[in-house]
């Protein structure tokens, strides 16, 4: 697990850079944190890191539940499960089936999804009581598809990296 801390929504974008920088296909990302936490703000940062092209507004998928950009470097496909009720509902929308494509995936309130997106990079983010602005994110891994990419990811982020 690594502690990182972000003082503002540009390091949550440097932050996202950094992660950016080693995801390669097959990768899905779970956005894990409470309402305004910095889920999206993060995906904003990725997909432009990404390449993702200016005129292609990123947003949370909230509604429409998946949104797709396809003009950076690899597609990413960016899910909002906030509005699924069920297990179920999540494995209909074929999202690691997509990603297994050659894409990278997002998925913010992914935590509830559990076993159904099997191997994951879950970025959890929480608020700071003291400075609206600051965030803490807790970056951990389920599986084994980061493990050869563990300590490169541990390096590229040690700039926000809190001494555990």
């Amino acid at each position: 697990m690594i502690t990182l801390r972000s003082q503002s929504i540009e390091q949550t974008h440097e932050i996202a850079t950094a992660i950016a920088g080693l995801v390669r296909a097959r990768d899905l990302i779970v956005l894990a944190g409470e309402m305004g936490a910095g889920k999206t703000a993060f995906t904003v940062g990725f997909a432009r890191a990404m390449g993702v092209h200016g005129d292609e507004h990123v947003s949370s998928p909230t509604f429409t539940l998946v949104h797709t950009y396809e003009t950076g470097r690899l597609p990413i496909h960016h899910a909002d499960l906030y509005r699924l009720n069920s297990l179920g509902e999540v494995a209909d929308l074929g999202l690691r089936e997509q990603v297994d494509l050659g894409a990278v995936g997002i998925v913010e309130w992914g935590n509830v999804a559990g076993d159904v997106l099997g191997d994951v990079l879950t970025l959890h983010f929480e608020h700071d009581l003291e400075n609206d602005n600051a965030r803490t994110v807790t970056v951990s891994v389920t599986g084994h598809q980061w493990d050869t990419r563990w300590e490169r990811l541990r390096e590229a982020l040690r700039p926000w990296s809190v001494a555990s």
